[in-house]
């Protein structure tokens, strides 16, 4: 009964997300993003004229007490750059050095914005994180290049399979990962894309240390290997009509990608995947600048037996934010279907510091051929300081509560999604 309430909650989930694409057809101000009036900017419609502000600001008017804030300019050609050196705290990390940014331009005027973004980072855990994503679109949004290269020297815990895994299982992980993904995607129609990638992962060194209960581990169990090696073919599309992809206000998201590895391409072994993304961003109440946002992430294994490590798992989507609450990897399997919603909204109201409350659930299977298992709630509020007011870059600084007196800190450069 459990698991028909997850998937009836997913289907209802799923079909207002796309049933309410309706109403922003009925919006006479609603214009596809390939034509779209919407300007990257934030200028503030209150009759005192007062322009948004953002760190850089604030730094300028430390240094400089004649420095005059301007408005917000729309982003163009030239690059606008982000960068944000500081010391965090997560649960996976522990105490972290980061130097977080991205750069934001157009290849082309009324071309979509295409960003670079790199979050290198050394941890208390001694961990090597190096990642650096890009999606780059060219002249007319005729092509998206989509890119995603890592490289990780990272210990790590997992505490078994599926969603009703054990704290007590915790078992300490250490790898090292190299990712090299590359994907086209070509205009079809509208606001869909469709197109082909390559995709590589190839983890090596992999060692466990065992738990502390004495227990044999679900990756013994699973079956361990010092090495594995993940490579082949994606299919993509996408649909997207939001007016911002960094810092969403309005519009409609959601990606497919099927991904099939081969052995003669050199995987460990032949598997197959299919992960769903949809996001749907309202303005609420209408009239004001207060976001109200729902995301679905379901990520399933289609057939075969992945690696261990390349099953699905918590806070292992592209941009490591599912799962506020749980430590990444916190629950792992053959399948997981997550939900969430978070409401955004001014503190102050040149949009210096905004805030949020989220809410998300998870559920997992174990191993490859099992059904989903229970759900895992998360739950939190955050704060917003606005990095780049042109770029609409915020620092997220989220504190989560999870089940089992699981919580958390959790810093992002930009929004969770």
């Amino acid at each position: 009964m459990r698991i028909k309430k997850i998937f009836t909650g997913a289907f209802i989930f799923t079909a207002l997300l796309f049933g309410n694409t309706k109403l922003l057809a009925q919006d006479k101000r609603y214009i596809p993003l390939g034509h779209t009036k919407y300007k990257d900017t934030l200028l503030v419609a209150h009759p005192d004229t007062t322009f948004e502000k953002d760190l850089f600001d604030v730094i300028k008017l430390i240094f400089d007490k004649n420095y005059k804030q301007g408005k917000a300019d729309s982003v163009t050609t030239k690059p606008v750059i982000s960068v944000v050196p500081a010391v965090g705290y997560t649960l996976q990390t522990s105490l972290a050095g980061t130097l977080s940014g991205n750069v934001v331009f157009r290849t082309a005027p009324n071309t979509r914005i295409s960003t670079i973004t790199a979050n290198p980072a050394y941890t208390q855990k001694k961990q090597v994180i190096i990642p650096l994503q890009s999606n780059i679109w060219t002249k007319d949004n005729q092509y998206d290049f989509i890119g995603d290269f890592r490289f990780y020297k990272y210990p790590q815990s997992s505490f078994g399979l599926g969603s009703n895994s054990d704290l007590a299982n915790e078992n300490p992980l250490d790898y090292t990962f190299f990712r090299f993904y590359e994907t086209v995607l070509r205009h079809i129609a509208g606001n869909f894309y469709a197109g082909l990638g390559y995709i590589f992962d190839d983890r090596w060194n992999m060692s466990e240390k065992g738990q502390a209960n004495g227990q044999i581990s679900d990756f013994e169990k699973y079956g361990p290997t010092r090495r594995s090696i993940s490579t082949g073919i994606t299919f993509s599309a996408l649909f997207d009509s939001r007016d911002n992809s960094i810092n969403a206000s309005r519009g409609f998201y959601t990606s497919l990608q099927y991904r099939d590895n081969y052995t003669f391409l050199g995987s460990t072994t032949a598997w197959r995947s299919l992960i769903i993304d949809i996001r749907k961003y309202y303005k609420f109440p209408e009239t004001s600048d207060n976001i109200l946002a729902f995301w679905s992430y379901n990520w399933l294994v289609l057939n075969g037996r992945p690696a261990y490590l390349d099953l699905p798992a918590t806070g292992h989507d592209p941009g490591n934010t599912t799962g506020r609450g749980y430590i990444q990897g916190r629950f792992r399997g053959a399948q997981m279907v997550y939900l969430e919603s978070e409401y955004r909204f001014k503190l102050t109201r040149n949009g210096l510091l905004g805030g949020v409350a989220f809410i998300n659930a998870q559920s997992f299977s174990a191993a490859p051929g099992t059904r989903l298992q229970g759900i895992q709630q998360g739950f939190g509020p955050g704060l917003r300081i606005k990095l780049n007011k042109v770029s609409k870059t915020n620092i997220a600084i989220d504190y989560g509560f999870g089940r089992e007196s699981s919580r958390g800190l959790f810093i992002n450069v930009g929004e969770v999604f």
